[in-house]
């Protein structure tokens, strides 16, 4: 058995099943869900269409690179949203699709890290929990760092010493930020992007959230922008990662793409040819549909304000919320322990939320989750009003 399975930490929602399972809830209301980041928005129809007028072809084996017109739609998306030069962006080079950024970034690490070499691997803390399994399987030693951003940087990364540095393989971005929202500013990618050149370092850029932005914003940027607008047409040592499952409501397809240095891409192809993840042809097929439209991501970003704005309006009082600069989650300060409202909220009104914790690692005696609540506005508009009205009815009361 490996013995690096005994270190991984049980995941956040077996936490939370474990927190709650032994509380009744309130059986007289309907039960409301905002624990799990899982996109509840119908999936365009006519990417449905391109899954199932291709269903024929499930009695072919699909290749690790996938289609040629696949890995096009990919590029000629990376291009338009960020702005890229047609020659920085190779479909025979720079793209690779990928079983949904999950399983992508996790095997990114077993690829990337040499474990014969003491290797360090950062992770932003609070963080999606994914970075840290990778770095423990892959032999590596996950460093958490404070992923706040402060006066437009992440001044935590620049007070790390270089000794870490020179053990550094990995680091782990998540822009925009879950569970936080906030975007990495340009000026701190660009300044990675130069620690990645002086000390030989990937860095993995978890880019999921990077099409649920407020309608009226700026959209936000991305590694592979920063990383070009330095000079780095090569994009050295730099890997993004993309999804369909927040963009187009395609979570059961399990379906995005990697992008970046085309050295990298090329062992990360050899990587996968063993690994054995493809997307079937009919994923393929439904895939360059959505990547080849924007009026649908226009919409859900529409959904997603619509809900934003309401709730925050609700829980204004009882529990101030900032909208997120990206993402579908709000990420409060409580004025209790994360564990005891989830707790207690989930016995009174049906509501279940993720204690904030469960999300961080304590780091010199301070877990930045502590205290806060993760709540992802992904059920409609209706159930997230109702649980917002719930958790102010419930705050109130137990202020009294």
């Amino acid at each position: 058995m490996n013995p690096y399975l005994e270190k991984l930490q049980a995941y956040p929602f077996e936490k939370l099943k474990r927190l709650i399972e032994s509380h009744p809830h309130e059986a007289g209301l309907e039960p409301v869900s905002l624990a799990v980041g899982e996109p509840r928005h119908a999936t365009p129809a006519y990417i449905l269409d391109a899954y199932t007028e291709t269903l024929a072809q499930l009695n072919r084996y699909p290749t690790t690179r996938g289609l040629q017109t696949l890995r096009a739609a990919f590029a000629d998306w990376l291009v338009q949203r960020f702005a890229l030069p047609s020659e920085v962006i190779r479909e025979d080079a720079n793209v690779l699709p990928v079983n949904g950024t999950r399983e992508a970034l996790f095997a990114c690490a077993q690829c990337m890290v040499d474990a014969t070499d003491h290797p360090a691997v950062l992770i932003p803390n609070p963080f999606y929990q994914i970075y840290e399994g990778a770095a423990l399987l892959a032999g590596a030693e996950p460093v958490y760092y404070d992923g706040e951003v402060v006066d437009g940087d992440i001044p935590a990364l620049w007070t790390l010493e270089d000794a870490l540095w020179k053990r550094v393989q990995l680091v782990y971005l998540c822009t925009p930020g879950n569970p936080s929202g906030q975007v990495a500013p340009q000026a701190t990618l660009q300044k990675l992007v130069e620690y990645s050149k002086r000390y030989d370092f990937v860095i993995a850029s978890d880019e999921c959230y990077s099409e649920i932005y407020p309608p009226q914003s700026p959209p936000p940027m991305g590694l592979l922008a920063a990383c070009q607008g330095a000079g780095e047409d090569s994009l050295h040592n730099c890997l993004a990662f993309y999804s369909l499952s927040k963009r187009s409501n395609a979570p059961g397809m399990r379906s995005g793409f990697v992008a970046g240095d085309a050295r990298l891409i090329e062992k990360f192809l050899q990587y996968r040819t063993y690994h054995g993840c493809t997307l079937s042809l009919p994923a393929q097929a439904a895939s360059i549909a959505a990547w080849s439209d924007e009026e649908h991501v226009i919409e859900n970003r529409r959904l997603y304000q619509e809900k934003f704005s309401a709730v925050c309006e609700i829980l204004k009082d009882a529990l101030p919320c900032k909208p997120p600069q990206a993402g579908f989650y709000l990420w409060p300060e409580l004025p209790m322990p994360d564990e005891d409202f989830t707790r207690a909220l989930f016995a009174s009104k049906n509501v279940l939320t993720l204690p904030g914790s469960y999300l961080a690692r304590t780091v010199a005696g301070t877990n930045p989750g502590e205290r806060r609540v993760r709540l992802a506005l992904v059920a409609t508009k209706e159930e997230c009003l109702h649980a917002a009205t719930r958790i102010r009815d419930f705050l109130q009361e137990t202020s009294e």
